[in-house]
């Protein structure tokens, strides 16, 4: 099954709360919420006020997204804010299968991503310990990028080996993700898309999301 999950760096931020709602109505399973420090990647987002204040008007899966330094530092208030999922990168600290565990201790689902330029295979060793992985298919950091196509066979590598040793496990995409280009990441093995213009600034959301689905 196609899960959708609609990026929030994409909406109308004078509107959050109702944007997100039009989404989820539209059909969205998660929402997207990417959190960025500036030091990890070259941009400021939101933390968890925000998020906790999301949670208020709106019960639809929290996929957190951690593009910070050092994430194991604040996993506990990522928690209490409302995530369901939090994605914390491969790159961004010295033992992430430890931050893995942590995550997974609070009861919340856990995922690694990685950049473009970082191999599949590093993930291979804890994929059995994820519930999710998420493959940049842009760099972090910015909404608005054309997807990197070299990206999607690292899906590809990620599916092979999850179904090779018996790991059942989402793959989930980020980066340029759009109806015309989304067949070749969902023919790879991925099952959770992020998209983020091609949803919200859609002039019929619901139609989109249909489309990605099917």
């Amino acid at each position: 099954m196609i899960i959708i999950s609609p990026s929030v760096l994409a909406c109308d931020f004078t509107k959050l709360g109702d944007e997100v709602k039009k989404v989820h109505a539209a059909g969205a399973e998660y929402i997207h919420l990417d959190v960025m420090d500036g030091i990890f990647v070259p941009n400021i987002s939101f933390g968890p006020p925000v998020i906790s204040s999301l949670k208020k008007v709106t019960d639809i899966v929290f996929d957190v997204h951690l593009m910070i330094t050092q994430p194991q530092r604040y996993i506990k208030d990522y928690v209490d804010a409302g995530a369901d999922i939090i994605t914390i990168h491969y790159e961004s600290c010295e033992d992430p299968l430890e931050v893995v565990k942590l995550i997974k201790s609070y009861g919340v689902r856990a995922s690694v991503s990685i950049k473009p330029a970082t191999p599949a295979e590093v993930l291979y060793p804890m994929l059995g310990e994820l519930d999710m992985v998420l493959v940049m298919t842009v760099e972090p950091g910015f909404g608005g990028q054309k997807m990197i196509p070299e990206t999607i066979e690292k899906v590809r590598e990620l599916r092979e080996y999850a179904n090779k040793n018996g790991i059942d496990i989402d793959i989930e995409v980020d980066g340029g993700i759009t109806p015309d280009n989304l067949k070749y990441a969902t023919e790879a093995g991925a099952n959770v898309i992020v998209a983020g213009s091609a949803i919200f600034r859609a002039e019929d959301p619901v139609k989109v999301i249909n489309v990605m689905k099917s």
